[in-house]
């Protein structure tokens, strides 16, 4: 069964750009051969890691979402801990979270607001209540 997960990991500073693509695509390789899809990868730059992490103070973080069953997962997991350019990893599994989201804004939807109920009620208390014309002394002579 396949369900959906994020996998956010920090790659070396020192690492060239065309070695940091060859990495996602192994990654990826791993993923689709193995049963899975690479919905969306993104590459959020170099960022300032909050600690030192093995003598880095910086790193190239990546995000990846993917769509796999648990046994592939574990493998991408085995991957990014023996790869000595990472050096770092999370793997978050958001299909709970999607559907849970999902299942809010399903009841919000069904849900009629309070101020489109009395902007309703105002309307139709304004189309019973129009005033008649009044005719002025005025206009009578």
């Amino acid at each position: 069964m396949n369900r959906t997960y994020e996998v956010m990991y920090i790659v070396r500073p020192d690492l060239e750009e065309a070695d940091l693509d060859k990495l996602i695509e192994g990654f990826s390789a791993v993923v689709t051969n193995g049963g899975g899809e690479v919905s969306q990868t993104e590459k959020l730059g170099r960022r300032r890691l909050a600690y030192i992490v093995r003598k880095f103070q910086d790193g190239q973080y990546v995000l990846m979402h993917v769509s796999a069953d648990g046994p592939l997962v574990a493998e991408l997991e085995r991957r990014l801990r023996v790869t000595e350019q990472v050096i770092k990893f999370i793997t978050v599994r958001t299909d709970e979270e999607n559907k849970r989201l999902a299942k809010i804004k399903a009841h919000r939807d069904s849900r009629v607001k309070v101020s489109d109920q009395q902007a309703a009620a105002a309307a139709a208390a304004a189309a019973v209540e129009a005033p008649a014309p009044v005719e002025t002394e005025a206009a009578a002579v």
